[in-house]
């Protein structure tokens, strides 16, 4: 089959297309899945420039998120049939290969059905978003209708998702934009207020926003400076949920004095640490967003597909930054 192989640790240039075997069942309760599409995220990127979590394992195929067909199954699945179309978030850290490929072996336990309605590039395009938003959301963020939620970078992948969710709960947004074609974009998803961050101080417009409280809910997708920008916009007794690690100059100050939980979201720790029933739990969420998708009150913001031999060329450009939407790889029928 044929495979994009990050062969080194570097620039885009890694990614060689290769033909490799096609993998075997490991398990009974194993699916072997015929890829329609391999979506593209940032975690992909920062593995390719620095090394996977399993650098003796190499060469690896990138990508976590997959859609397609199953093509065969294990003695013990349950769950899928041959031909069943599905979706999921699995594999492409290094340790297990990734979606960048033709063929993929996932547990049956951490596959969901695909939703109906979507393609297979749209339906490759959500998963990792979809579980990342819902888990900051819901599980960091303890979200409850009547909130006021603050959204960082709502054009974002994970941002234009977490729009439309923290809506379905009822709670209304506030989220950042870099320009107007965006604003105008997260305004069509259900953003309550827009702030243009490049021409606006965000902390001013939301305590104008909210008359001098903050918002009850900060939702940091940016990381570096933003997590602090979130903790100074927040209200006494606030949640604040980034998805990236701490920058050193982070003013842990006012989140103390202001008595904020802090959470980090990193919804690859499932499978990090083989965490089989939270993995479980992800393709429960896969799930819900599914009939979600299909009755039309959620959709995935699909912004350019690239045939699997050009994913150096998507990478590239999701490295450029200010990406709306997603990213997807598509594979040949």
């Amino acid at each position: 089959m044929k495979a994009v192989l990050m062969t080194a640790v570097g620039s885009a240039e890694v990614l060689q297309v290769q033909e490799v075997p096609v993998p075997t069942l490991q398990s009974e309760t194993d699916l072997l899945i015929r890829l329609k599409a391999a979506g593209i995220n940032p975690i992909d990127t920062k593995l390719r420039q620095r090394g996977t979590f399993y650098p003796d394992q190499m060469p690896a195929i990138l990508g976590c998120d997959g859609a397609g067909v199953v093509a065969a199954i294990g003695s013990a699945v349950q769950q899928f049939r041959v031909g069943d179309e599905v979706y999921f978030c699995y594999g492409g850290l290094g340790s297990h290969p990734g979606t960048y490929a033709e063929y993929v072996v996932v547990d049956e336990r951490y596959v969901a059905p695909k939703p109906k309605h979507l393609s297979f590039a749209e339906a490759a395009a959500a998963p990792l978003v979809l579980i990342t938003a819902w888990e900051a959301l819901y599980d960091r963020g303890r979200l409850e209708a009547g909130r006021k939620v603050l959204i960082q970078a709502g054009a974002g992948g994970v941002g234009h998702v977490a729009i439309q969710l923290a809506k379905l709960t009822g709670a209304t947004v506030c989220t950042t934009v870099s320009s107007p074609e965006k604003a105008e974009f997260v305004r069509q998803l259900g953003a309550d207020h827009v702030i243009l961050y490049r021409q606006t101080d965000v902390v001013q417009s939301v305590m104008e926003w909210t008359g001098g409280e903050g918002v009850d809910l900060a939702f940091d997708t940016v990381g570096g400076a933003t997590l602090s920008q979130c903790i100074a916009a927040t209200a006494i007794y606030g949640d604040v949920v980034t998805l990236l690690a701490a920058d050193p100059q982070t003013d842990w100050k006012t989140a103390r004095d202001r008595n904020l939980r802090i959470s980090f979201e990193l919804m690859l720790t499932p499978m990090l640490q083989q965490r089989i029933s939270a993995l479980q739990d992800q393709a429960k969420i896969l799930q819900q967003c599914a009939r979600l998708m299909d009755q039309g009150q959620l959709k995935i913001q699909l912004t350019q597909t690239f045939p699997l031999e050009q994913a150096a060329a998507a990478h590239r450009l999701l490295e450029q930054g200010s990406m709306q939407g997603k990213l997807v790889l598509t594979l040949e029928p």
